[in-house]
């Protein structure tokens, strides 16, 4: 049976933009030519999927436009992309995301500490969380609790796709979100901003009440399976952890964000 898609279409410079909607993965652009001038047109791109072996004159041309816009990108069979689209995808298709991402230096210029107030920055830096419904509650509650903006790498994270946003009751299309490269350069900001860095880990020494969360702070979750990177571990100056009675070593990383951020609310909402 043939797939029905609905398209919509993009105009740039030079070119026609077919964009497809309502695939899984969010809006699509296929075709050389056109992935290239989506990037060239500002289209706010969330993956490239290159068919394995695609040899083209044009390809060099996107690598080149996919460097200088740091985009990520991904080497994938040819039914893999054909599972995306029917139409002529050339051996490219280049999802488009809802989200729309912000730059961190401006999001850190934005909320510089406070030194007369109980209404401090809170940042969430996501090491890996690769489920989108763990994206999509931790963006939930992100935005219920005040917290000032989510930072996540650029490769090895949860699509900012429809699944997400669903998820999160549309915090994700409210909330700030920053992508970045190097998270060990985040922390290094963030510190030099004025925030603490604290990792939430079951490795830590510190019962998560008693760190102040009534100071500038960047809280650091870690992937569902490995938790937090040990250079990011390293990095950190608390590392705090959650108090477990039962077998089951730790929490779905969705629900330890939440204690997280409402103990954090609690201590700000009860400053004097």
């Amino acid at each position: 049976m043939e797939k029905t898609q609905n398209v919509k279409v993009v105009k740039s410079q030079s070119h026609k933009v077919v964009v497809s909607q309502g695939h899984k993965e969010g809006q699509l652009v296929y075709g050389l030519r056109p992935v290239i001038e989506a990037i060239a047109s500002g289209q706010q791109i969330e993956r490239i999927l290159i068919q394995n072996g695609l040899n083209s004159s044009l390809l060099n041309e996107l690598r080149a436009k996919m460097k200088e816009h740091d985009i990520p990108f991904q080497y994938v069979p040819v039914e893999k992309l054909g599972k995306m689209t029917t139409g002529n995808h050339q051996g490219v298709v280049a999802t488009i995301g809802n989200v729309k991402y912000h730059n961190l230096v401006d999001v850190l210029e934005s909320t510089q500490p406070l030194s007369d107030s109980a209404t401090q920055p809170l940042l969430l830096l996501l090491d890996h969380i690769t489920d989108v419904r763990n994206m999509g509650a931790i963006a939930r509650t992100a935005e219920c609790t005040g917290v000032s903006a989510l930072i996540v790498p650029d490769r090895g994270s949860a699509a900012m796709n429809e699944d997400a946003i669903k998820t999160s009751s549309g915090a994700l299309l409210r909330l700030p979100v920053c992508r970045e490269q190097n998270m060990k350069t985040v922390i290094n900001l963030a510190k030099q901003y004025g925030y603490q860095v604290v990792a939430a880990t079951e490795k830590g020494a510190v019962h998560y009440r008693r760190v102040d969360f009534r100071q500038p702070t960047l809280l650091i979750l870690g992937n569902e399976e490995t938790g937090i990177s040990p250079e990011l571990l390293k990095m950190s100056d608390v590392r705090a952890k959650l108090p477990i009675m039962g077998e089951v070593a730790s929490l779905n990383v969705s629900v330890a964000a939440g204690v997280f951020m409402y103990e954090a609310l609690e201590q700000r909402q009860h400053v004097e």
